[in-house]
């Protein structure tokens, strides 16, 4: 499910030595927690760290950017937001009501800087219930190539490494994501595959999700069921001839929910994923928010297909981490 490149070797060690330690418990042939690392010298993952990914479908790295850089790209997003109109656009993003599969304002935003309200944030005059920098849900899907601020973030030598280390042979990154999770009415998200929505043939979606808050069950965490993604891809999205989006099930066996494990984050972590690996986050009801920032790559070696939703313009190539 992983691009693997002729000749892709080892990368050297080179991690600080508080990276060697447990990368995960299992209990009766199952993992019992999500592996954690510090994050390794350069991004270069240790062979431990690969193993553990591969065996998880999931990895956290703690520290893997620091907090000032988390709190620029929170700042350039809040002014990004500032000048954005919510009597203009009411676009909606919910993965319980899907109003976006027929919606042109999400639908052809894969090349543009968006934004997305919770299904919440209206009361039942259709007014903002909260400001609207505390009412949306997510901003996307081209910020790594429309804004410089967003475009530092996301292409560093350490995240390069990174891809290099996972087997990407031409990396690219196709969406950018900042997620607002905002106190009180911050929307649940159902367990999904990446893959689902970012398909290549072969599979190749990896997620790079940043902690730029601290990230906890009480604000909606991450969640995952660890080794799941060795599993079936369950579903395919995808657009119709008439533009719109729909999604085909493709198996209709249930995941173990119960195994599901919190990736519980501070700011500055980097939580990588495999595309089929399941995960979901809970409604946010706490008081505070949980921003985050997610990239998604896949490799320019495996066939992007022409209905997947996210398409890009001719004019705005894909680019990967340097």
């Amino acid at each position: 499910m992983l691009p693997s490149c002729q000749g892709h070797g080892p990368v050297g060690r080179g991690a600080a030595p508080d990276n060697e330690e447990k990368d995960m418990t299992h209990v009766a042939g199952r993992i019992a927690e999500l592996p954690q690392f510090a994050a390794p010298a350069g991004g270069r993952l240790t062979d431990e760290m690969r193993a553990a990914f591969d065996a998880a479908g999931v990895i956290i790295l703690r520290d893997f950017c620091s907090v000032r850089k988390c709190a620029e790209l929170k700042a350039r997003a809040e002014e990004l937001v500032e000048a954005f109109d919510p009597t203009e656009v009411r676009s909606v993003f919910s993965t319980t009501t899907q109003n976006q599969l027929d919606d042109r304002y999400f639908i052809d935003s894969g090349d543009k800087i968006r934004f997305f309200l919770e299904d919440d944030a209206f009361d039942e005059r259709g007014e903002l219930r909260q400001p609207k920098h505390l009412s949306l849900n997510k901003m996307g899907h081209a910020m790594h190539d429309l804004d410089p601020v967003f475009d530092r973030f996301s292409r560093t030598p350490e995240l390069a490494a990174l891809a290099r280390r996972l087997g990407f042979c031409k990396p690219a990154i196709i969406q950018s994501m900042y997620i607002f999770k905002p106190p009180r009415i911050g929307g649940e998200v159902v367990s999904h595959q990446d893959s689902t929505y970012i398909y290549t043939e072969p599979e190749s979606c990896v997620g790079f999700w940043f902690a730029l808050e601290d990230a906890t069950l009480e604000n909606g965490c991450m969640q995952f069921i660890p080794g799941a993604h060795k599993g079936p891809l369950k579903a395919r999205n995808y657009r119709r001839p008439d533009g719109t989006l729909t999604t085909d099930i493709l198996d209709a066996g249930e995941w173990p929910e119960e195994q599901r494990l919190p990736a519980e984050a501070k700011a500055g972590t980097l939580v990588v994923f495999n595309g089929r690996a399941p995960h979901m986050s809970a409604a946010n009801r706490s008081s505070v928010s949980r921003h985050a920032y997610t990239l998604h790559a896949i490799d320019r070696t495996s066939h992007y297909p022409a209905e997947n939703w996210l398409q890009r313009s001719p004019d705005l190539p894909l680019r990967g981490f340097e």
